[in-house]
């Protein structure tokens, strides 16, 4: 079995970037976007084992993406990276079926951690959260 297949979306260049490093040594990056609509686009037509969501993406949030996502009958898991640090992003994104929550200033540290928990079926919550 090869890697496992990763799509990055955020709106910003040097959080994919970044995001991206940080992941390739482990998993396989099969696209990197920067908005909803691309996301639901990519995802459709590479059908990757997981997601990485930035929240405050333009046209369409991160959020109403994973939404839209499961409504269509993907699979695959989702770990939403962020700067939102708060418990109401939390709960909805955990509530639009993310199994991954990171923020930002800890992805070097969280992130290929959340990803290895999510592909596995379990949570994972940056533990700098409040509620």
């Amino acid at each position: 079995m090869g890697r496992p297949r990763v799509l990055l979306a955020d709106d910003h260049a040097d959080f994919l970037a970044a995001a991206a490093g940080v992941l390739e040594p482990e998993f396989e990056i099969v696209a990197t976007v920067a908005d909803g609509p691309a996301v639901l686009g990519e995802a459709s037509r590479l059908h990757p084992d997981l997601l990485v969501l930035d929240i405050g993406m333009p046209v369409l949030n991160g959020i109403e993406a994973a939404r839209r996502l499961r409504a269509a009958g993907s699979q695959a898991r989702i770990v939403f990276l962020t700067v939102h640090d708060d418990g109401d992003y939390v709960r909805a994104a955990l509530a639009a079926s993310a199994l991954g929550y990171v923020v930002k200033s800890r992805l070097a540290s969280d992130l290929s951690l959340a990803v290895r928990e999510a592909l596995a079926g379990r949570s994972f919550v940056s533990p700098c959260i409040c509620d």
